[in-house]
């Protein structure tokens, strides 16, 4: 098992607990097989002759995020329903001892197993890869229907949802298909926060190039003209980081990297005009 301690917005989540720290675990595998994964090296491990890695119990992952004065725990870096069973077992501890629960998935799981997690999962980045069914089969050898039906369940149960799309120049860089993802997360709610990611050369993707800014300039203008409150750009520096008011317009969060440089918040209301900020920002 990894395990780590993470700021929340390297999650990324941006309206949950911003400041905080998450406890990170992860099991080596995935359901998916994309060929892009920039955790590759756990999710797509092969068992054969690998080092086992060090054994945990719900317990000691519950145990050691209090003692790392962490406010929640993040199910992370691989897909955590290839672990449900431990996963499960710790949120119901993590509950018990004060803590929240948050998975960072491919939103590739049955509603039955979204009804189990209802009681414990407080928030989720559901990675929305593409929006055409032909890229989810080549690339990730899945379906998109169900990813999509993922992320309505999880927002209608009440869990807090923000989404991420890492863009792959010439796989999901359309003005079409960016569009698309785009339109669906505005008519699920406009409040849905959306991260669009640059994406690296790594793994099988090795020959790809970078995803240019101008790019991630277009996704963020698309979502825009959807009505999207709150998108964020990931993997550059210099923008897109910040949290504006939707009402006003003015920076109430301001960011450096994963760090909180600035909070302009009054509990979870912008200080310029008393808007609300949709999300989770008080652990008690």
């Amino acid at each position: 098992m990894a395990v780590n301690v993470d700021p929340v917005e390297k999650k990324p989540l941006y309206h949950f607990l911003p400041g905080s720290s998450a406890f990170s675990i992860a099991c080596a595998g995935c359901n998916f097989r994309c060929g892009f994964c920039q955790n590759w090296q756990i999710s797509q491990a092969n068992f054969i002759n690998q080092n086992p890695g060090q054994d945990f119990t719900a317990g000691k992952v519950v145990k050691l995020a209090k003692q790392n004065n962490c406010e929640a725990i993040a199910y992370t870096y691989t897909e955590p329903t290839i672990y449900f069973e431990f996963a499960f077992e710790t949120m119901k501890l993590a509950r018990d001892a004060g803590l929240r629960n948050i998975f960072v998935t491919n939103g590739y799981m049955s509603k039955e197993a979204i009804a189990l997690l209802k009681p414990y999962l407080d928030a989720a980045n559901v990675d929305l890869k593409f929006f055409k069914e032909s890229s989810y089969q080549r690339i990730c050898a899945a379906k998109l229907q169900p990813v999509l039906d993922s992320i309505r369940l999880l927002h209608d149960i009440g869990v807090w949802v923000e989404i991420t799309t890492l863009i792959i120049p010439g796989e999901n860089d359309t003005p079409e298909e960016l569009g698309g993802i785009a339109e669906f997360i505005s008519t699920l709610d406009k409040n849905i926060p959306w991260h669009v990611s640059r994406f690296h050369p790594d793994y099988k993707f090795d020959n790809y190039p970078s995803t240019p800014e101008r790019t991630l300039k277009l996704a963020y203008d698309l979502g825009k003209a959807q009505g999207l409150n709150y998108i964020y750009a990931g993997n550059i520096h210099g923008w897109g980081q910040d949290t504006l008011c939707s009402q006003c317009g003015k920076v109430i969060i301001k960011r450096e990297g994963f760090d909180i440089a600035e909070s302009r918040l009054a509990g979870n209301k912008c200080v310029f005009c008393q808007a609300a900020l949709p999300g989770v920002f008080n652990l008690k």
